[in-house]
């Protein structure tokens, strides 16, 4: 698979969590435990579809942090707003199967707003991407044309 297409696979898979969150976000059936988790994926697939757009190997792993720290290791780090969000990690594994052990409850709406803001903030570095790489690839052929008009 190509890279973007493999980017664009892991962003519709993050947006099958969010809308599992969208409809859930409120509803006091469902645990933070669960939120958290779907909150967590969301997150890492996002991070992994920038990764893969930019021809980055990762392994498999629901560490944030360590994606993260790939992205910065690449040149591409996140935003400053987004320091903090390896503490979703612990819902991508450890909470799955034991209880949560916060002293405060997730907070739902301020966990989705972030993720809202990451999905942004990946889709413009995508987009940006893909005008510099129209910018190259059309350059390239311009200067290739060039050559052969003298």
């Amino acid at each position: 698979m190509k890279r973007r297409e493999q980017a664009l696979l892991f962003l519709r898979k993050a947006a099958q969590d969010e809308s599992l969150l969208d409809a859930v976000l409120e509803c006091d059936s469902v645990s933070d435990e669960v939120i958290g988790f779907h909150c967590q994926q969301a997150a890492e697939k996002m991070l992994k579809a920038l990764l893969s757009d930019l021809g980055i190997t990762f392994h498999k792993t629901h560490e944030l942090g360590a994606l993260m720290d790939s992205l910065a290791r690449s040149g591409a780090p996140l935003p400053d707003e987004f320091e903090n969000l390896d503490v979703l990690t612990p819902f991508g594994a450890v909470y799955r199967y034991d209880d949560y052990d916060g002293t405060e409850s997730l907070n739902r709406a301020e966990t989705r707003a972030l993720l809202k803001s990451l999905r942004a903030w990946v889709e413009d570095r995508l987009r940006s991407r893909r005008r510099c790489e129209g910018i190259r690839v059309n350059g390239f052929a311009a200067v290739l044309l060039s050559g052969f008009r003298s």
